[in-house]
């Protein structure tokens, strides 16, 4: 029986109460309660406290599964840092010493010098490419389809290096001008949380049967009714039923190629 269906009525909910609280219309809860929609990790983490569970246990069953920190170091990153420990201690020993000899005859005592720098953390890997999402074409504004198939890989930028799924997309048509040009690039985590005025690469589902729209647009609001975007060129705002809102990614950075 599928997690999120099997708690909610352990708890005695109906779809339309744990829809309530969780912002959404009963048609998404019953959607991924079937499996017509995936459960992300940006969905977990908006259910799951209504169910009295943690994301990962609502995912994966169990509350091992620990997610890379997008902001936390790479792997390996402790161990290259505790092989440079011991060269590290052995050279301010040996300037101290050096120090002290130089001092010999002097009535003052020399102390060493206190460090005036450190070591930081390994840099992320330089050549992990991510994918690009896109087509040459847009609709009138600007949207483009986004069914999974990568156009390109590119180098990610080391923000992105440890965010799992992170991707990017080409910007079609010129709706977003002059923030973001036709064919420019624009990088996206799909792990942080979008707030008003952030710039956004949102998917809806427009027909039952017809494909994945994207659209990069300006982040309005996104409540259990509907989704507001937000374009400039021309000035309009766009919206979308709460239940045709397949996912709202956060745009971190953008520039050519």
């Amino acid at each position: 029986m599928n997690s999120i269906r099997q708690r909610r009525e352990a708890l005695g909910l109906t779809q339309a109460q744990l829809a309530e609280r969780v912002a959404t219309s009963q048609p998404q809860i019953r959607r991924l309660e079937a499996g017509e929609r995936q459960l992300t990790k940006e969905w977990a983490e908006r259910i799951a406290p209504h169910l009295g569970l943690s994301p990962s246990e609502l995912m994966f069953g169990s509350a091992s599964y620990d997610p890379p920190s997008p902001t936390g170091p790479p792997a390996g990153a402790a161990e290259h840092n505790r092989n440079k420990s011991a060269p590290d201690k052995e050279i301010l020993v040996a300037m101290t010493q050096q120090i002290q000899s130089n001092t010999a005859g002097s009535d003052v005592p020399m102390q060493p010098l206190p460090a005036n720098a450190r070591l930081g953390d390994e840099l992320p890997d330089p050549h992990l490419r991510i994918p690009v999402f896109g087509q040459a074409v847009g609709g009138v504004d600007g949207e483009f389809v986004m069914n999974g198939n990568r156009l390109d890989d590119v180098f990610s930028p080391p923000s992105l290096s440890s965010v799992a799924g992170a991707y990017a997309v080409y910007v079609a048509g010129e709706s977003m001008e002059p923030r973001y040009f036709d064919g420019e690039i624009v990088f996206v985590n799909p792990s942080k949380r979008a707030r008003r005025g952030d710039f956004v690469v949102a998917q809806i589902q427009a027909e039952e049967h017809g494909p994945a729209l994207a659209y990069v647009k300006r982040f309005v609001r996104w409540n259990a009714e509907e989704l507001v975007l937000a374009q400039y060129n021309p000035e309009k705002e766009l919206h979308f039923p709460a239940g045709q809102v397949i996912s709202v990614h956060l745009v971190v950075m953008g520039g050519a190629v």
